[in-house]
C-alpha cells in the first residue's frame, strides 16, 4: 500500500508538481488482514496458540510481526518481521497501580488493575493484537496514547469521507484547523470507530474501537506534532464496562485503517452488501447512477421532474420535506416513470406541543409528546435540535409501536402518495441518548439497538429505499443511501450556518435561501474541509459497496461556488453521487450542467457502485494527482486537483476506465458549467 505521503512540516503548495512515480496496489493489507494468522495468532481458521510471558512482558505475534504490552503501564510496541521497532501506544495517561499476575490464557494473557478494577485480556485476532478491558465500577481510562513513534509522518481520521494529516504541518497544529480543540466523540462525531497513523518507510498503524460508545479521541500539538490519546468512560448505566481496541500494522498507505475496519466488520458479519439489498428490494437498484436532490416549488410538479427528463438525467433521487407542499402522488408518478426514486425527509427524534409546533414532522398523536420524551439524570427532558421540543425515546415507541403503530401509521401517511424512498433523519448518526425515564428508561446501545430494529422494519419490512443522515457504520446493513458522511464537517461550518444574512433564512418558501444562496467559506475552513491534498476516501475504503455516499443535504453541488469543481473531482474519484436542491428556476439555470455530469457519472456508478475499493495512490509528491480502483480493476478513475497537466490529464479534470474501454472518459466540470 505504497503512497506519497506530504513531506513534514505541512503539505506543498498547489502548483509545485513532481514527477510521476509508479504506485503499487495500495490495498494488499485489507486481502493480509483477511488471511490465516501467523503460527500462533488466532486466525480465521480458529485455531489459537499462546504467546509469551516474560516478567510484565506480553508478546503476541500480528501480521507483519510481533506486539509486545507493558502490562505495568500499558505500553505497546512492536517488532517488525525485518526488525524495525515501532511504538504504537506509548503508557497509559492514567494512573493504573499496580498490575496483578499474568496469566496465560487460549490464545493470549490476562491480568488485572486491582486499584482501578480493571480485567485486561490481550490476545491475537486476525493478525492483530487485540485488548479488551472489562471494569467493575465507574471510572475512566486514558488509553492508548497514539502518535509517539519519532518515525509519525501523518494521522488518519474518519470525519466525513477522511482525512490524512502530516503531524507536523502547521495549519493542522494551529487553533484554526479545529483539530485540537475538544475531545471527539468516536461513537457520536466520526462516521468510522478508527483512526491511524503512517509511520514512515512502508509502515503504519491502525486503530479500532469496537466499543465506540463512550470513547473520545483528542488531539494535541506536542512540539508541533500532533499526537492522540483516547480516553473510555467505563460506566455501568451507559452500559460501556466494556472497552476494546485492536491494533493492526499496515503498509502506511492513508486508507489502511479503513481497509482495516472493512476486514473487521466482514470478519463480524457486520458488513453489508449493497448487491444484496438490490436483490432484496430491485428499487435499491435505481440508486446505482442516481444524483440526489431535495426539490423545492415547481421542482416538486410533475412538470419539474419531466424537465429534468427532458435534459437526459436518467437517474435521480429526489427528496422533500412534509411541509405545506410536499410532492403529490402525481409528481411521484412522474418520477417513477422517468426511472427516479423519490422519498420524503422525515424523523422519529423530535417532539413538539402540536398547538406551537414549527414542523409537521414534530407532531405526533395523544401523549407522544411529552410522555415519550428522553429524560436526563434529573428527570427533565432532554431539549431537542435548535431548542424545539424534546428528543423523544427510541424505547418509548418501541414499547408503543405493537399496540399503537405510531411509527408505522407515520410511515403509511407519509408515503400515501406512492413514494418508494424514506429520508429518516438522525437516526443513523451518532448521537445516542441515555434515558433516565422510569417509563422507558434504556443505554446508549439500547437506543443504537432500537434504532437498528426500526430502520430494518422500514428497509426490509415496508421495502422502502432507505437512507439517513450522516450514517455511521454500525448503520450500514440497514441503509441503502446515507446523506452526509462524505461531508469533513469542521466546527467553523457550524458557525457559518448561524450568521444567517451570510448563509441565508429559511424563507422564501419555495427557495429557501439556506439552501438556494451562494457562500464563500472563509478561507481556513475551505482548507480544513475541502483541500484535496488532505482528503483521503476511508469512508468509502470500509464501505462503498455497501451503501450509497452523498455529501450533506444542505451543502448542496450549488452551494459552495469555489468548491465546485474540487467536490465534482472527488465525488468522480470516490464514485458517489452528488448532492443539490433544486427549484423550478435552478433547474432552468444550472439543468444542463447536471444532466452533464449526471451523464458522465451514471455508468461509473452503474458498473461499481456495488464494487469494493481496492486502491487508492497519490501519483505526485503535492498529493494533488489521486487514482482509485473499484472491484480490482473494472473501474480506474484519476482526478487532477492541481492546476497543472499530468500525463495528458489537464488540471481540474478527471479521466476513468471501465474495463474493456479503448481510452478515457474525460470529465472537466468547469467546461459542463458552461
Amino acid at each position: 500500500m505504497d503512497s506519497k505521503i506530504a513531506p513534514a512540516g505541512g503539505a506543498p503548495r498547489p502548483g509545485t508538481r513532481s514527477r510521476a512515480r509508479t504506485g503499487t496496489r495500495v490495498l494488499a493489507v485489507s486481502l493480509a488482514l483477511t488471511a490465516t494468522a501467523t503460527v500462533g495468532a488466532s486466525g480465521c481458521s480458529g485455531q489459537a496458540v499462546a504467546g509469551t510471558v516474560e516478567g510484565r512482558h506480553v508478546d503476541l505475534p500480528v501480521r507483519g510481526g510481533t506486539a509486545t504490552v507493558d502490562t505495568g503501564t500499558l505500553a505497546v510496541n512492536a517488532r517488525t518481521a525485518d526488525g524495525r521497532s515501532l511504538a504504537l501506544s506509548a503508557p497509559s495517561g492514567t494512573a493504573l497501580g499496580k498490575p496483578g499476575p499474568v496469566e496465560r490464557t487460549d490464545g493470549g494473557a490476562r491480568w488485572s488493575y486491582p486499584d482501578k478494577g480493571l480485567t485486561v485480556t490481550a490476545r491475537a485476532d486476525h493478525g492483530r493484537l487485540r485488548v479488551s478491558m472489562k471494569a467493575d465500577r465507574d471510572g475512566s481510562l486514558t488509553w492508548p496514547v497514539t502518535g509517539t513513534d519519532r518515525a509519525a509522518s501523518s494521522v488518519q481520521l474518519p470525519r466525513g469521507e477522511g482525512l490524512d494529516v502530516p503531524v507536523r504541518d502547521t495549519f493542522w497544529n494551529s487553533a484554526k484547523a479545529g483539530l485540537t480543540g475538544d475531545a471527539i466523540d468516536i461513537g457520536g462525531q466520526l462516521e468510522l470507530p478508527l483512526w491511524g497513523y503512517s509511520l514512515g518507510k512502508g509502515r503504519g498503524v491502525s486503530y479500532l474501537t469496537p466499543t465506540d460508545i463512550g470513547t473520545s479521541l483528542k488531539f494535541r500539538s506536542d512540539a508541533g506534532q500532533l499526537r492522540t490519546s483516547t480516553t473510555h468512560d467505563f460506566n455501568g448505566g451507559d452500559g460501556t464496562r466494556d472497552y476494546t481496541v485492536t491494533f493492526a500494522l499496515t503498509d502506511g498507505n492513508p486508507v489502511a485503517p479503513g481497509a482495516d475496519y472493512r476486514s473487521w466488520l466482514s470478519e463480524h458479519g457486520q458488513l453489508g452488501s449493497l448487491r444484496e439489498k438490490i436483490r432484496k428490494n430491485p428499487a435499491n437498484g435505481r440508486l446505482l447512477g442516481a444524483f440526489h436532490a431535495y426539490v423545492w416549488g415547481d421542482a416538486r410538479k410533475a412538470g419539474g421532474v419531466e424537465q429534468l427528463r427532458k435534459l437526459g438525467v436518467d437517474r435521480m433521487w429526489l427528496g422533500y420535506d412534509a411541509g405545506a407542499d410536499p410532492m403529490d402522488a402525481a409528481a411521484v408518478k412522474a418520477a417513477k416513470k422517468a426511472g427516479y426514486l423519490v422519498g420524503p425527509y422525515d424523523t422519529f427524534a423530535n417532539g413538539q406541543d402540536p398547538k406551537t409546533a414549527d414542523a409537521p414532522t414534530s407532531v405526533w398523536p395523544g401523549t407522544v409528546y411529552p410522555d415519550f420524551c428522553v429524560r436526563d439524570a434529573r428527570g427533565k427532558p432532554e431539549t431537542g435540535f435548535g431548542d424545539r421540543g424534546c428528543y423523544l425515546s427510541s424505547r418509548a415507541f418501541e414499547q408503543a409501536e405493537p399496540e399503537h403503530h405510531y411509527l408505522a401509521d407515520r410511515t403509511r401517511a407519509m408515503t400515501a402518495n406512492g413514494a418508494d424512498s424514506y429520508f429518516l433523519d438522525v437516526d443513523a448518526t451518532g448521537e445516542e441518548f441515555r434515558d433516565h425515564s422510569a417509563a422507558h428508561p434504556m443505554t446508549k446501545a439500547d437506543d443504537r439497538a432500537n434504532r437498528l430494529a426500526r430502520m430494518r422494519r422500514l428497509a426490509e419490512g415496508k421495502k422502502l429505499v432507505l437512507g439517513s443522515e450522516s450514517a455511521q457504520s454500525w448503520a450500514n446493513q440497514v441503509l441503502a443511501f446515507n446523506h452526509g458522511a462524505a461531508t469533513p464537517v469542521a466546527d467553523g461550518l457550524w458557525k457559518l450556518q448561524r450568521d444567517k444574512e451570510t448563509w441565508g433564512n429559511w424563507y422564501p418558501q419555495n427557495a429557501p435561501k439556506t439552501f438556494f444562496k451562494p457562500v464563500d467559506l472563509p478561507a481556513d475552513l475551505a482548507k480544513a474541509m475541502y483541500d484535496p491534498a488532505y482528503r483521503v476516501p476511508l469512508y468509502e475504503t470500509a464501505l462503498h459497496s455497501s451503501l450509497v455516499n452523498t455529501e450533506r443535504w444542505e451543502l448542496s453541488y450549488n452551494k459552495l461556488p469555489k468548491q465546485k469543481t474540487d467536490r465534482a473531482l472527488l465525488a468522480m474519484l470516490y464514485n458517489i453521487p452528488l448532492n443539490y436542491v433544486l427549484d423550478g428556476p435552478s433547474i432552468k439555470k444550472s439543468g444542463p450542467e447536471l444532466a452533464a455530469l449526471q451523464k458522465y457519472f451514471a455508468p461509473l456508478h452503474k458498473a461499481a457502485g456495488t464494487e469494493k475499493l481496492t486502491s487508492f495512490r497519490r501519483l505526485t509528491d503535492d498529493n494533488l494527482v489521486q487514482r482509485t480502483e473499484f472491484g480490482n480493476g473494472r473501474l480506474t478513475v484519476t482526478a487532477n486537483f492541481g492546476s497543472t497537466p499530468h500525463a495528458g490529464l489537464p488540471g481540474g479534470c478527471v479521466d476513468a476506465e471501465l474495463r474493456g474501454d479503448k481510452q478515457p472518459r474525460r470529465l472537466c466540470p468547469a467546461k459542463a458549467a458552461g
